[in-house]
């Protein structure tokens, strides 16, 4: 390993995700290191930038990757803010780590690769298991919505018994109700990009915080299995929301809990929309599926459009190619010359705009 100035005579170790990863074979992404025996100031004068509100953080001078001084932590009040932080120059590695959610995140390295790992967390890498480190995991509500989406994106892994029993203690105490929407989002969100979004939907629902966190959703079992589709296809973000609150009647409260973010919300809105237009079209010809077309905006947003048919797609056939053609169709009508033909009488303007469309998908399903 090339010395590095920066972090010479200081006892760091790389921690968390990037030395569990390697243990399972994967590729880490950003390390994340703790430095053992340090203080701001000896931080500060080998040129690293802090960044850290609570407690001192620290970005690398070259590699910009995170170095934060050991800490223990104290619950000072309810939710996953009420904390206080002790970052002394005499807090040891092994209790920074005892601080930490899961066996498997409280792992570390050094320099040189050798793991540190007093919590028997690689044994837990090994076993498949997440299990929580000890009883100060039941402080922190944010760690319920954490293991559901390590359970997510780590399918093969199972969850200690205790554990789970520990998370339904944590609802049953009112813990999960602290939650803020920001929070839920930001977790929810990253499982449902993982690998198989229902398992953070059932890490929620059997722990009880889902009904606490996101009361309105409805039909929870089927909305999974669409949304393990979606991941398996590679659909959006607001595609796969758009999927797990279809069965929800109430998705625009939902959205408004969760401070969702607009397009997703549009997606959840226009998804029923696609799905009862499709079905029409069977139908209804040329003038249903101009109507669609109307009510997806697909003329002025074709991307979000095809997003949506492809979001249908996981629950029902969907021929994209030729939806493709109409689009293309349609929106090759000029729409700038016909308003010129009709300058005498405006009025005929949309009347006319909207026939030329339905004579371009005529001549489709002739041709």
């Amino acid at each position: 390993m090339t010395p590095d100035p920066a972090i010479d005579g200081l006892q760091v170790y790389i921690v968390g995700g990037a030395v569990r990863d390697a243990l399972l074979g994967l590729r880490p992404g950003d390390h994340d290191w703790v430095v053992v025996g340090a203080t701001p100031e000896d931080m500060a004068r080998r040129g690293f930038i802090p960044v850290g509100g609570d407690f001192p953080v620290f970005l690398h001078p070259r590699t910009k990757e995170e170095y934060a001084l050991a800490r223990t932590e104290r619950k000072s009040g309810r939710g996953y803010k009420g904390f206080t932080f002790y970052t002394g120059s005499d807090v040891t590695l092994e209790e920074d780590l005892r601080r930490r959610d899961l066996t498997v995140n409280a792992i570390a390295q050094t320099q040189d690769g050798e793991l540190v790992d007093p919590l028997g967390g690689a044994a837990d890498v090994r076993a498949r298991v997440f299990r929580h480190v000890g009883d100060a995991f039941q402080e922190d509500p944010v760690r319920i919505l954490r293991l559901g989406r390590f359970a997510a994106r780590f399918d093969d892994f199972t969850i200690a018994p205790e554990t789970m029993a520990l998370c339904r203690h944590m609802v049953d105490a009112g813990e999960a109700d602290a939650l803020v929407a920001e929070r839920v989002w930001k977790e929810l969100s990253r499982g449902l990009m993982a690998k198989k979004p229902s398992r953070m939907l059932g890490v929620l629902q059997d722990s009880g915080a889902l009904a606490r966190v996101m009361p309105e959703l409805q039909g929870v079992e089927e909305a999974g299995a669409d949304v393990d589709r979606a991941a398996q296809s590679g659909l959006s973000m607001a595609g796969r929301y758009a999927l797990l609150c279809r069965l929800t009647p109430e998705r625009e409260a939902l959205g408004r809990r969760m401070r969702v973010p607009t397009e997703c919300n549009d997606y959840a809105r226009l998804l029923p929309e696609v799905l009862a237009g499709l079905n029409a079209t069977e139908q209804g010809g040329p003038d249903a599926q101009l109507a669609l077309m109307e009510r997806a905006d697909a003329l002025r947003k074709p991307e979000r459009f095809f997003d949506l048919l492809k979001t249908a797609a996981i629950l029902q056939p969907v021929d994209t190619d030729a939806w493709q053609s109409r689009v293309d169709a349609v929106r090759g009508v000029d729409a700038g010359a016909i308003a010129k033909a009709c300058a005498g009488d405006p009025a005929r303007i949309k009347d006319s705009v909207r026939q030329a469309r339905l004579e371009q998908l005529e001549s489709l399903q002739v041709g």
